[in-house]
């Protein structure tokens, strides 16, 4: 599992470290029942005493380490599967390690597409309630909420922000929870996808921002499978692939690597 506390001797360039992964795995377990029977196959197997389940283990990281910095903005690259929105998890501390260990230096935060927010209540309580889990106090979801709003472009069709969040878009919703997410000065801040939202418009404010994030003295991981986005926001890239990591370097060096092999 993640630990908060970064070894002092990783810090011995200057640079000050906020991610150590060191040789992690992370091990799914899936639990099954087998194929689906009768009635007469299920006696079977209770008078024979059969196993009713099985357990089926997707190694979905494997010896995955690096070190990440403050003031970088990191890029996970893969084909679909590779274990990138998985090892955000695990940084984030909601997936335990089967074998190495995560270090984190402050409060690793994790922004998905699909990051929770209630759709039964208006995107201005969401805003609150969204920026109350993320620590802020009312007085600076206050001061901010009209940038939130504005940032997201959710009123620039009409007064959205007062409608319930199911009566949204899913690119609304996205792109709310990004600028909720956004308002808050991190730590680590991780985003998955949610630059893919949105129309150019809305893509070039986020990597504007995702830029003033590093710039903060923060660390910025991003997931996409937009090149350009990784281009235009990230100076190092992560490889990975079936979970391993096969390239650790400067944004142009890895992703030309990337795109020969994948031609993506």
């Amino acid at each position: 599992m993640a630990d908060s506390n970064i070894p002092a001797a990783a810090a011995g360039d200057g640079r000050v470290p906020t991610v150590i992964a060191d040789d992690l795995h992370i091990v799914y377990r899936v639990y099954g029942h087998g194929p689906r029977g009768n009635a007469t196959a299920a006696l079977r197997r209770i008078v024979k005493r059969q196993p009713r389940s099985r357990v089926r283990e997707v190694h979905a990281v494997r010896g995955v380490s690096f070190v990440a910095y403050r003031g970088e903005a990191i890029g996970l690259i893969g084909t679909n599967g590779s274990g990138k929105s998985t090892l955000l998890r695990a940084i984030a501390g909601l997936l335990p390690a089967e074998r190495g260990r995560v270090y984190t230096d402050g409060q690793p935060s994790l922004l998905g597409v699909n990051a929770a927010l209630m759709n039964d209540l208006t995107g201005e309580r969401n805003v609150i309630l969204g920026g109350l889990a993320m620590g802020m106090s009312r007085e600076q979801i206050r001061t901010r909420y009209e940038d939130i709003v504005d940032f997201s472009g959710i009123n620039e069709k009409g007064d959205f922000i007062s409608l319930p969040m199911r009566t949204y878009s899913s690119g609304m919703q996205a792109r709310l929870r990004f600028s909720i997410a956004a308002a808050k000065d991190h730590d680590v801040l991780m985003i998955d996808e949610a630059l893919a939202t949105g129309d150019k418009k809305f893509q070039r404010r986020s990597e504007d921002r995702v830029r003033e994030l590093r710039a903060e003295a923060g660390t910025v991981f991003l997931v996409s499978h937009n090149n350009k986005s990784i281009r235009n926001t990230c100076d190092r890239v992560l490889w990975l692939e079936k979970g391993e990591l096969i390239m650790d370097g400067p944004t142009d060096q890895v992703l030309k690597a990337y795109e020969e092999e994948t031609g993506k």
